[in-house]
Order: structure tokens, then C-alpha cells, then sequence
């Protein structure tokens, strides 16, 4: 009889036990991955429907979504949001030039912000 060498043994089950284990810690990984994806990004502000840079009118509304945020300022007046995340809100314009600053803050205290600038001519002082 020839004698066998001291190798170890692997058993199909345990095999299985180690990459059914491994699979399961690659899934929790995405899984937690997946759900911090919003937490990474951080405060977002989308513009839908912007007015245009030159108006005749004094009023204009800026209407956009907000996401990831505690907190948003439009000119560093607090504005408010539905459940959703939409806002709509109205913009009195000063003869001439005007900035808009809209500022959202996420709980971390991360900030972003979108600037536009509006340009207020009455409608007699316009050419014809």
C-alpha cells in the first residue's frame, strides 16, 4: 500500500459555507453602497422651467426640486418644499440687474447653491 501524504482535507461543504459567506458579504457591501448613495451625494438643486435672463414683467417664479436637503434660502429667505421635494417661488425684480441666489443644506452641513441673474427693463423704456 502506498501511504498518503498529510494534505488537507476540503469538504465540499465547508467549500460552500466560505463562498456562500463571501457572496453574502459582497451583497450587504452593495446594498449598503446603494443605500448611502444619498448621503455621498449631498444637497441638489434642479431648476425646471427657468425665467428668462431678460424680463419685461417684475415678477418671476423659480420652480425647481430640491433633494438631499434640511434646509433652503432663496436671497437667505427661507423657502419650503412639498414632501416631494418641489418648490415654487416668486421673485420680485429691482429695476435693472438682479441675482437670485437659491442655497439648500443637507444635515451634515454641506452646502450648494445656484446663482442666475435676471435683468429688469420696463416695458416703456424697451425699443420698438
Amino acid at each position: 500500500m502506498i501511504p498518503r501524504t498529510s494534505l488537507p482535507r476540503f469538504e465540499f461543504r465547508s467549500i460552500l459555507i466560505f463562498v456562500g459567506l463571501i457572496i453574502l458579504l459582497v451583497v450587504v457591501g452593495v446594498y449598503v453602497l446603494f443605500q448611502a448613495r444619498f448621503m455621498i451625494a449631498g444637497p441638489q438643486i434642479v431648476l425646471v422651467n427657468e425665467p428668462l435672463i431678460h424680463n419685461n414683467t417684475r415678477l418671476v417664479e423659480l420652480s425647481g426640486t430640491a433633494y438631499n436637503i434640511t434646509h433652503l434660502w432663496l436671497n437667505e429667505r427661507p423657502i419650503y418644499t412639498n414632501e416631494a421635494g418641489h418648490f415654487t417661488e416668486a421673485l420680485v425684480l429691482e429695476n435693472g440687474y438682479t441675482v437670485a441666489t437659491l442655497r439648500a443644506k443637507d444635515r451634515y452641513g454641506r452646502e450648494t447653491r445656484i446663482e442666475r441673474s435676471f435683468v429688469y427693463t420696463p416695458a416703456s423704456f424697451t425699443k420698438n
